[in-house]
């Protein structure tokens, strides 16, 4: 499974080091959206020191600026709202894990083979989830499983949902074999519903993007304003155009740009969750040597 590096560590007070950062601040991603800006300015700039005409009335640029804002507030709330949406999702899988494995030590203390095999398989449920959410499939880079085990997960249409009902199988078969009541059963049951949920809640983030319609309706905007901006504003700032061009493109691009990064959240890029660390820590968390006790 590829993987590579987590989510950027970066302290909220660090003004200066972060005005000069370029990994993960997406200009690289827009350099060529603003630089066809800049250059748009540069000849407007030119043609206007021969030609004054070239220049055009710049109300209506500021009227549609209120409405382009609006559209972009929008875009970058509804990108952040799945964002963080994604992060509770995945906190509520670490937080069944967790109880899954608490109720297990504490329900289960003479059943050890059956504590190791629910805690097995929700390890395997949460890097296949990881996997799944970047169409791969996964059970971890250390799994514990058998290679059979392993095998038949792999095989299976749906790995997550797969090691779900394994869980829901070894849950059964210790009621059957009378080693948990029925309501302690509902218990384990309720922790592995709750993951299943959770699943569903991240597919349901990842298969539904942002609207079309509106994504191509924002971004046309965003062509015609910008690409027509130096000659709204080349009468009032001359030369200076091509460094306002500049700077009004790069701000209204690259929160454009923002939104579209982080609407997805569950890939592998610098400002994605960093879901394989958290898997990886969950994994020490469950596999503790103090949770064998």
């Amino acid at each position: 499974m590829l993987r590579c590096g987590p989510l950027i560590d970066y302290s909220p007070h660090r003004w200066r080091s972060h005005f000069f950062d370029l990994r993960g601040s997406l200009v690289k991603e827009i350099a060529y959206r603003v630089g066809v800006v800049t250059l748009t300015a540069l000849f407007v700039a030119i043609a206007y020191h021969y030609h004054e005409d070239v220049a055009i009335n710049g109300t209506p640029h500021a009227l549609i600026g209120g409405a382009l804002s609006l559209l972009l507030v929008f875009r970058t709330n509804t990108a952040n709202d799945r964002y963080w949406e994604g992060r509770r999702l995945w906190g509520g899988v670490v937080n069944s894990a967790r109880n899954l494995r608490r109720k297990a030590e504490a329900l289960l203390p003479d059943d050890p083979s059956t504590t190791q095999a629910l805690v097995d398989w929700t390890v395997a449920f949460t890097y296949a989830m990881r996997a799944h959410l970047v169409n791969e499939k996964s059970l971890g880079p250390s799994s514990r499983l058998s290679a059979d085990d392993q095998a038949r997960a792999i095989a299976s249409q749906h790995v997550p949902v797969y090691c779900a009902a394994r869980l829901t199988a070894i849950i059964a078969d210790a009621r059957r074999r009378i080693a948990l009541s029925d309501i302690q059963q509902q218990m384990f049951d309720a922790d592995v519903q709750a993951m299943v949920d959770c699943l569903g809640g991240c597919e349901r983030i990842e298969q539904t993007p942002l609207p079309f319609a509106y994504a191509v309706h924002l971004r046309r905007i965003l062509v015609l304003y910008c690409g027509t901006l130096p000659f709204a504003l080349v009468a009032h700032f001359g030369e200076w155009t091509v460094l306002v061009s500049l700077l009004i493109g790069y701000i209204l691009i690259g929160i454009e740009e923002i939104g579209t990064e982080i609407e997805g959240p569950f890939g592998r890029r610098e400002n994605d969750l960093p879901l394989d660390r958290i898997c990886d820590n969950l994994q020490k968390n469950l596999l503790a040597p103090e949770n064998k006790r």
